[in-house]
């Protein structure tokens, strides 16, 4: 066994291997960029290497740095984690030839399935499903036809050069199949120049299902089940679980001995993925092998009760797989949210910078420990007072569930979501709470549309309904009332004029617009429960709820009990845009308050509504991030459409337009700066 492995990675996937590394007693070496130098996995590891300058190609993309840090520490192996170099198949043969261990298969496996035509072919050798389809140019429409029905009901028609949804049709039958020939053949014509036309099998209501295979370098491959990864936006997994809802036990055991097959194909060592398409009617097909450690393998470690990373080591030192198939286990179900550093409520927009508190519920399970499950469990990279860097990927953390079925981990799962505090930077932790809570998801019947069709026009906070929004109105109001008892104690107050905790008040619901809802509420004490002052009914719009909680002042979160069931939401006192205001946040339901006597209620009413200035001769950025380009000077016409700056954050780039006609007066941002949300970038005149 290894004594001593350096992890060519960072973030949460670093911190996940030292944590595996210091239960086997190996010692670590962690690599970081100058935007690392405060990381979190820099902290945990025994030694760390400093790498480059902040962009990953100039740090964790160099892989001659990375041998280096190994020969100057004196690691025998190197874990890639995944993503930067661990599917690079020049670097797996580099490390052997350097005699340094590689915590991933051969390289000859990384170049077999990094090709998607090679891979495809090695999977119909391998006799593993793959999507039928004919690959060379058609005649005509009869011969399509023909073909049409060789492959079986529905096909999709494609043209060659097709893009932009020129040169497509899905075909149910042979008039469809006919037609549709002629249709995409006449606009590849026009659009591209090129009338080529392929027929492949359409897959309906397609999902993606994925199978964790093991193998080692004795020969032996299992696999650990599979894990549903359907919930995507823009082909970024969001949502995964294990089991998947979706497939039979039969298609299960089909799906892993031929994701076995395949890795026994390409002689793979290792922990690898075998993804699938699957159809509504259960038919699967292959889609490609990801040759390493998947973001998602929590979910897998939960219901099998595998150390997945450790196996991983184990294998790279040569031992064999100490378990066969008939040992895997499936016990109970697994969710793994992904908490990403980006603003839903602004298309998704990155959202860098330093987080002011990081707070995860509280953890039962970790890293690296199959002993307690059933729980929760934070994979992260970051820490409270950390920062988000510009430069790369969203990812804050992982947030993972186990519970004894499906229903129930989706519960401990919206719980655990109420309880993450993040302030400093905006996090998806909304959206994730709309879609657990959306009857489709609860159901269990969707598909990788499911995001593009429920949330095709973007995410509002009108898609996320509380299912009780009268409570989070009396839970407003008891947080008032908690500040309310506090300043009731204070001595010296003015007789007639002494703050009263008792008293009804009105919680205002505020509007960006100036239209907020006032609703009244009725406090009474809870006499018959014990006299402390965490207790007490506030009646809502005809709706009574009995609160108690020992949450203090400072508290981000408050817990406790309604009508005698636990709850857990977020407190915010003080807003961007009111710091008198109370937020509560709940089940991804956000309310901006404020909390007043009946009579200050009534003047506030009567108060004069200040709209935002006007923003309109600026175009602002929409986000932080680096002010890479700025494509108009003083005095230039620009024409709607037109390319204004170019803002990088995320290892994405984020092109401003003109969004009508107009002159540039000036521009108040340089090239190379470093941009705040909503900070002017141009002015017109």
């Amino acid at each position: 066994m290894f004594t001593k492995i350096l992890i060519a990675n960072r973030g949460e996937i670093a911190c996940r291997v030292i944590a595996t590394a210091k239960k086997m007693g190996i010692k670590t070496v962690a690599v970081y960029s100058d935007a690392d130098k405060e990381a979190r996995h820099v902290a945990l590891a025994d030694e760390a290497v400093h790498i480059g300058p902040a962009p990953s190609r100039d740090s964790y993309l160099q892989a001659e740095k990375i041998i280096a840090a190994c020969k100057q520490t004196g690691a025998q192996a190197v874990h890639p984690g995944y993503g930067f170099l661990s599917e690079n198949e020049a670097f797996a043969k580099r490390c052997e030839d350097e005699g340094i261990a590689f915590i991933g298969p051969k390289a000859h496996s990384i170049a077999a399935m990094g090709d998607k035509i090679a891979s495809k072919k090695l999977a119909l050798e391998a006799k593993v499903n793959t999507i039928p389809g004919y690959n060379d140019a058609i005649s005509g429409p009869e011969q399509a036809v023909e073909i049409a029905k060789g492959i079986g009901y529905p096909v999709m028609i494609k043209a060659s050069a097709g893009g932009g949804g020129k040169g497509l049709r899905v075909a149910f039958n042979d008039k469809e199949a006919f037609d549709g020939f002629a249709s995409c053949q006449n606009e590849a014509r026009n659009s591209f120049g090129d009338d080529r036309i392929f027929i492949e099998k359409f897959v309906q209501e397609p999902r993606h299902i994925e199978i964790q295979v093991l193998g080692d370098s004795h020969g032996n491959v299992i696999y650990l089940n599979e894990r549903e990864c359907s919930i995507q936006r823009r082909h970024q997994k969001v949502i995964e679980e294990a089991p998947s809802p979706f497939i039979s036990d039969a298609t299960r055991k089909a799906m892993g001995e031929q994701a076995v097959q395949l890795a026994k194909a390409v002689k793979y060592q290792s922990a690898g993925t075998v993804e699938f398409v699957v159809g509504k009617d259960q038919d699967f097909y292959f889609l490609e092998m990801n040759t390493r450690l998947q973001v998602e393998h929590p979910v897998t470690e939960c219901i099998t009760g595998l150390d997945l990373v450790e196996l991983m080591i184990r294998v790279a030192a040569g031992e064999k797989l100490p378990l066969s198939q008939a040992d895997v286990n499936r016990d109970g179900w697994a969710i793994e949210c992904r908490i990403n550093a980006e603003d839903p409520f602004r298309n998704f927009l990155p959202s860098t910078g330093r987080l002011v508190r990081f707070a995860p519920p509280t953890q039962t399970m970790w890293q690296g420990d199959t002993g307690h499950l059933q729980g929760v469990r934070v994979d992260t990279g970051v820490q409270d007072g950390g920062e988000i860097p510009m430069f790369y990927d969203s990812m804050i953390a992982k947030l993972i569930v186990h519970g004894k079925d499906r229903n129930d981990a989706i519960a401990k799962m919206r719980e655990a979501l109420n309880g993450f505090v993040i302030r400093g930077v905006s996090s998806n932790i909304p959206f994730q709470a709309a879609l657990l809570a959306h009857p489709k998801f609860v159901s269990g019947e969707f598909n990788t549309g499911f995001i593009a069709e429920h949330y095709g026009k973007g995410f509002k906070a009108e898609d996320v309904p509380h299912d009780d929004a009268p409570f989070l109105v009396a839970l407003a109001a008891f947080v008032s009332r908690k500040s309310r008892e506090r300043a009731a104690g204070i001595s010296g107050q003015l007789p007639g004029y002494a703050v009263s905790a008792d008293s009804d008040c009105v919680v205002v619901q505020l509007s960006d617009t100036g239209q907020h809802n006032y609703i009244h509420v009725q406090v009474d004490n809870l006499v018959h429960q014990p006299a402390h002052s965490a207790s007490a009914r506030y009646t809502v719009q005809a709706r009574s709820y009995d609160i108690q909680s020992d949450a203090g002042m400072s508290d981000l979160c408050v817990s406790g009990l309604v009508n005698g069931q636990p709850f857990t939401a977020q407190v915010e006192r003080g807003t961007p845009k009111n710091p008198l205001a109370t937020r509560i946040q709940h089940n991804g339901t956000r309310l901006d308050t404020l909390v007043l006597s009946p009579r200050v209620a009534e003047l506030h009413r009567r108060m004069l509504f200040k709209a935002p200035p006007d923003m309109s001769r600026f175009v602002l950025s929409p986000m932080p991030g680096l002010l890479v380009d700025v494509a108009v000077a003083p005095g230039q016409k620009v024409q709607a459409g037109e390319r204004v700056a170019v803002i990088e954050a995320m290892k994405m780039e984020n092109v401003l337009f003109a969004q009508a006609d107009g002159v540039v007066h000036q521009v108040l941002a340089q090239k190379g700066e470093s941009l705040s949300v909503d900070q002017p970038v141009v002015e017109w005149a």
